[in-house]
């Protein structure tokens, strides 16, 4: 476990900006930051860096957090290890302590497992570079294709021997139980008790997570056994899955954001001769159908993807249905067919690193031009085809969220197809309506991502009754988030005694029992803090609070909106700030909640009216309500409403 003292260093020099723009492009809002969810497909940004306050807040997701927590969710990590690429992203010397049992062993567990990997690669890459068999077979494999010494260091390539437990024999005799090695993915255990090594006989090309650690690996047979598939990969481990890794991601990641561009392929070999091209902003899928995971990985990055597809007509039809799912992840995506019967690998030999280039960079284009042209060569002149045809490419079209780059497209497709573009407006029109009426019937709130271009209505609904315990509740949020975001502040009253927030909320909120477990909870301890004479706000929660505190103190601290300088700066209209009058704003929000609560009272008496049948039950309720709409109307006078009820 890091010590205590290590943890603070660390959180003292991290940067919520710069952390974030590791993995996002950020955009200035006011006094927070703005970016694409790296969680969900949004269109619009409502993921929030908020400098002053050191954290972040998804809107899309309901993620929340501070940098730990950032690194955590979007790379995957147990907290541990995302404190440790904090410390080495910003040299704080790591300091362990003891730590529980429970948490020693399972960090342990993943420890030893990243250690038994980089092993195994080690041990690959040592048996291709200096085994006899490993240099006669593996060696001269990746020469034949053309990789440089760097370009199979740089990658890590790796050989396997022949024999069926060579790298069983090496980790036993490092001490690595059998039951890791099956846990890595690295033996094969069968139930009649026969083990051996999963790769055997094989070059090696292992597979790293973002942060460059090998969590798996992929091998291909270099012999001629039918039987044997040509490639295979380690099974799915706690440390890899392979819906959420690209192949080459962490080597390519910097130049996707230089370049601002990312080119997805097919296969391991083609990402490594694209960089021996000088093309380096290149990943894969591996040869598996794009996933929703993988999508958001690449958006973390760019949102712009170049699809390159082998020269295979018949293949580029197979693979071109997933690309709407990058379409629908909000990503602007252009295509490129290389000719018949090559692939990057081999095209970027034959042609040489300049002419490469050029070719994919003068034949790419957007993937909506693309796919028609693709599919009205087969079509010709056969009218079904050409009616199937014109289906499959508008509900391509009705993947993107832009209106504006639909409309666009609609148009261009229009002239390509030869149809009038209002047929395939038309078209577009009822796709759109099925795509509603399929997401009312899953429980989606009906149009979300509709506009009025679509010429979509959605029916609305009737009104529902107020929920006044909801209301209760919503009050309790407005007055602990005004606890949480000024809880160390001072205020004054008419008398200019200066008091702190705490004491004066905590003294006015002393007869009133929260619903909310939550906010219960956190007003416990601020008054458990309090009676140790310590002062705290929403800082202190994040960093000890329990998860569910955190996620709600860091909804609490975080809004979406604020008022523009521009107000002041440039059209002299002053708008007080809520800290500028916290004895009002903390007053006004309690006695609101007072109201709520009065008119719960009111209700629940009501309901017990109706149902006494006792004269003197009745007496004396109708005594007790008279008495609380008096509470109420005096509150309601305070407040400025106007009671109805």
């Amino acid at each position: 476990m890091i010590s205590p003292a290590t943890i603070d260093e660390i959180k003292n020099r991290m940067d919520i900006v710069d952390v974030v723009g590791d993995y996002l492009t950020l955009k200035r809002s006011g006094s927070s930051y703005k970016a694409l969810s790296p969680f969900t497909n949004e269109k619009t940004a409502s993921f929030y860096v908020v400098p002053s306050k050191g954290i972040f807040k998804d809107f899309s997701s309901g993620k929340g957090g501070d940098c730990i927590t950032f690194v955590m969710e979007v790379d995957g990590l147990s907290y541990l290890e995302a404190l440790k690429y904090l410390a080495k992203k910003y040299g704080v010397e790591i300091i362990e302590e003891a730590q529980s049992d429970e948490a020693q062993e399972a960090q342990n567990k993943r420890d030893s497992l990243y250690i038994l990997l980089n092993f195994a690669k080690e041990s690959f890459q040592e048996l291709l570079w200096e085994s006899e068999e490993g240099k006669s077979i593996g060696l001269s494999y990746f020469k034949e294709r053309g990789f440089t010494d760097e370009s199979i260091k740089g990658f890590e390539l790796g050989y396997t021997l022949s024999e069926w437990d060579h790298l069983l024999k090496a980790t036993t005799a490092k001490g690595y139980r059998q039951e890791l090695l099956a846990e890595a993915g690295l033996i094969v255990v069968k139930e009649e008790g026969k083990v051996y090594d999963r790769f055997r006989n094989r070059v090696i090309f292992p597979i790293h997570n973002v942060s460059g650690k090998v969590v798996a690996f992929g091998a291909r047979m270099l012999g001629k056994d039918k039987k044997q598939p040509k490639y295979i990969n380690s099974p799915e481990t706690e440390l890899y899955n392979k819906s959420r890794i690209l192949y080459g991601l962490f080597q390519a990641k910097q130049d996707i954001r230089k370049e601002d561009n990312v080119y997805l392929v097919e296969g391991y070999t083609d990402v490594i001769s694209m960089h021996q091209t000088g093309i380096r902003n290149v990943v894969s899928s591996s040869g598996t159908a794009l996933t929703e995971e993988q999508i958001k990985l690449l958006k973390r990055y760019t949102e712009n993807v170049t699809v390159i597809f082998d020269g295979d007509a018949a293949g580029i039809k197979a693979s071109i249905r997933g690309i709407d799912m990058l379409l629908e992840g909000g990503l602007n995506v252009r295509a490129v067919a290389l000719p018949e019967g090559e692939d990057p690998d081999s095209y970027a030999k034959q042609l040489g690193t300049s002419a490469f280039s050029h070719y994919i960079e003068s034949e790419s284009q957007d993937i909506i031009r693309f796919k028609t042209k693709l599919f009205l060569a087969e079509a010709k002149d056969d009218p079904v085809k050409k009616a199937g045809l014109i289906k499959d490419i508008v509900r391509s079209i009705t993947k993107i969220d832009d209106p504006v780059k639909r409309t666009v497209y609609l148009k261009e497709c229009s002239d390509l197809l030869g149809i009038a573009e209002a047929v395939l407006v038309a078209e577009q029109n009822k796709i759109l309506i099925q795509l509603n009426r399929d997401k009312n019937k899953a429980g989606y709130q009906a149009g979300e991502n509709l506009t009025p271009q679509d010429l979509l209505m959605a029916q609305p609904e009737a009104p529902e009754e107020l929920d006044i315990m909801k209301v209760i509740e919503l009050q309790e949020k407005e007055s602990i988030r005004v606890l949480v975001n000024y809880g160390k502040s001072h205020i004054t009253n008419h008398e200019l005694v200066d008091e702190d927030l705490i004491s004066y909320f905590l003294s006015e909120v002393e007869e009133i029992q929260f619903t909310n477990p939550v906010y219960k909870s956190i007003l416990d301890i601020f008054k458990q803090k309090l009676h140790e004479g310590a002062i705290i706000d929403g800082d202190y929660l994040i960093q000890h609070g329990t998860e569910e505190i955190k996620r709600e103190v860091v909804n609490l601290m975080t809004s979406k909106h604020e008022v523009s300088e521009n107000w002041e700066k440039k059209f002299q209209i002053y708008i007080p700030k809520e800290e500028e009058q916290l004895r009002d704003v903390t007053y006004s929000n309690i006695l609101r909640l007072k109201f709520r609560i009065v008119q719960h009272l009111i209700e629940e008496e009501n309901r017990k009216l109706k149902e006494a049948t006792n004269e003197d039950d009745i007496d004396i309720l109708l005594d007790e309500i008279n008495g609380l709409k008096k509470i109420e109307m005096s509150l309601a006078e305070f407040l400025g409403n106007v009671t109805v009820k």
